[in-house]
């Protein structure tokens, strides 16, 4: 349904991205202003450089921590805190699918993901983190790893835009599965703590382990989830049948019938509250982005709203 450039996607289309990602704001750590500290303030604390607050001596606690003075004065022991500071590097998971390769108008699903991914990592680049990432496909996995440069970022790019040129319509293989979880599976035993996970995909067939694997991450890092959606099963025709096709066979979905018509929508209904629902279960912040709209301002505004919410938390 869709033509021209909301099929695939070019690096040069996804390096263009660049300017478009500097008013994006990540959820993040606070940022240190201290002449000798990291780029990050972690939420770990131990003997960094920066004082973070004055508590009474617990059994265990370094008796270097001590502070005689204010222990002198207040007649109790009391220690000194202070904040560790790290870096957080960030891993993008992109899902570049067959089930990516669906759009009825601006973009494909996969084109879409391909740029949300690309704006994110400009993003976290700009902030001065370290970013790579892993792209899946059909054919298998592409990893570039985490590094501060505009040659990693466009690397990356090139390796997202090569799985995108792999997706067409009459693709003879049928598609593989275990993918996503393969993919988490792999980051898992990356990103053992602080780092920025993005998965970028539909999160068509995730089971039971995809949610485990994301509890996991999450447990030690900092995980948003972009979901990938086209509103078509939400908004179908009413005056005219259509003809679907995978590539091979080719179905007609009689929308003028009302029985059909009510069978997609339970279906499109369904899907929405088990993804939601799925959401809830896991507590991961998951912002749907839709294939039929311009990418980066959905992206600026539901980072903004994430931010919001758990700022009220």
């Amino acid at each position: 349904m869709v033509a021209g450039d909301g099929v695939h996607v070019s690096t040069e289309q996804l390096v263009a991205l660049e300017a478009r990602a500097r008013d994006l704001s990540f959820v993040q750590k606070a940022r240190s202003h201290q002449q000798l500290s990291g780029r990050t303030n972690s939420a770990m604390r131990g003997r960094g450089l920066i004082f973070e607050e004055l508590r009474d001596y617990l059994p265990g606690d370094d008796i270097r921590s001590i502070d005689w003075r204010v222990t002198a004065r207040t007649s109790r022991p009391v220690v000194r805190v202070y904040s560790e500071e790290k870096e957080r590097p960030a891993l993008i998971i992109v899902d570049q699918r067959i089930n990516m390769f669906f759009g009825s108008r601006r973009s494909m699903k996969s084109v879409t993901a391909a740029e949300a991914a690309m704006l994110c990592a400009w993003r976290i680049l700009g902030s001065g983190d370290r970013v790579g990432g892993f792209v899946f496909g059909e054919s298998g996995t592409s990893e570039v790893k985490p590094h501060r440069s505009r040659n990693a970022v466009i690397a990356f790019a090139d390796r997202i835009a090569e799985k995108n040129k792999e997706l067409t319509a009459d693709a003879a293989s049928a598609a593989a599965t275990g993918q996503l979880d393969a993919v988490l599976e792999t980051v898992s035993n990356i990103a053992h703590h602080d780092h920025l996970v993005v998965a970028i995909s539909d999160f068509d067939e995730h089971t039971a382990r995809t949610k485990d694997l994301l509890l996991r991450l999450s447990s030690r890092n900092d995980v948003v989830c972009i979901l990938v959606y086209d509103p078509f099963l939400l908004e179908l025709p009413v005056s005219r049948d259509i003809v679907v096709s995978g590539g091979g066979p080719q179905a007609e979905l009689a929308l003028r019938t009302a029985s059909v018509r009510s069978s997609i929508d339970a279906f499109a209904r369904n899907r929405g509250r088990e993804l939601r629902a799925w959401q809830r279960e896991i507590g991961l912040p998951m912002l749907p982005i839709s294939a039929a709209e311009e990418t980066a301002p959905q992206l600026r505004r539901l980072l903004l709203q994430s931010a919001w919410r758990q700022r009220r938390r």
